[in-house]
């Protein structure tokens, strides 16, 4: 089994906020003018463009070395069925070379995000855990 540079409570804690993010749907009321206790906090749940969510995952994939984020890359295209866990050498080989400074918004930009990072964990027989809700350092 191949090794991963990024460790699989970092992928949790990934995953986790992905899925706060996909929970988000586009702005239905944008001139909405009532208060959030009008709209029984429905609000919440619209993704405005200001996200705070979105600064927090783009800030922590930033923050992840090269390695991590190749290979968070090579885990979301493994468990997106790009390959399988035996050709795992040529995924990361792909990741590294495309990889840039966008890596958060290529990721944020995959609709099953989550699914797919939690898949390819799965794939290496990695648990991350769904208790978690601050990344491991």
């Amino acid at each position: 089994m191949p090794d991963l540079a990024i460790s699989p409570e970092k992928v949790g804690f990934l995953i986790e906020k992905a899925r706060e993010f996909d929970a988000k749907e586009g702005s239905t009321d944008p001139d909405s003018g009532s208060n959030a206790s009008d709209d029984n906090m429905i609000d919440v749940l619209t993704d405005n463009g200001d996200d705070p969510v979105v600064r927090e995952i783009t800030g922590f994939i930033n923050s992840l070395s090269e390695d991590e984020q190749i290979d968070l890359v090579a885990l979301m295209r493994l468990g997106r069925g790009d390959g399988a866990i035996d050709e795992w050498t040529d995924l990361r080989r792909e990741a590294a070379d495309g990889h840039n400074s966008r890596t958060a918004s290529y990721l944020l930009g995959e609709p099953l995000l989550s699914d797919f990072l939690a898949e390819g964990l799965d794939q290496f027989g990695l648990e991350w855990g769904d208790e978690r809700t601050v990344p491991a350092g």
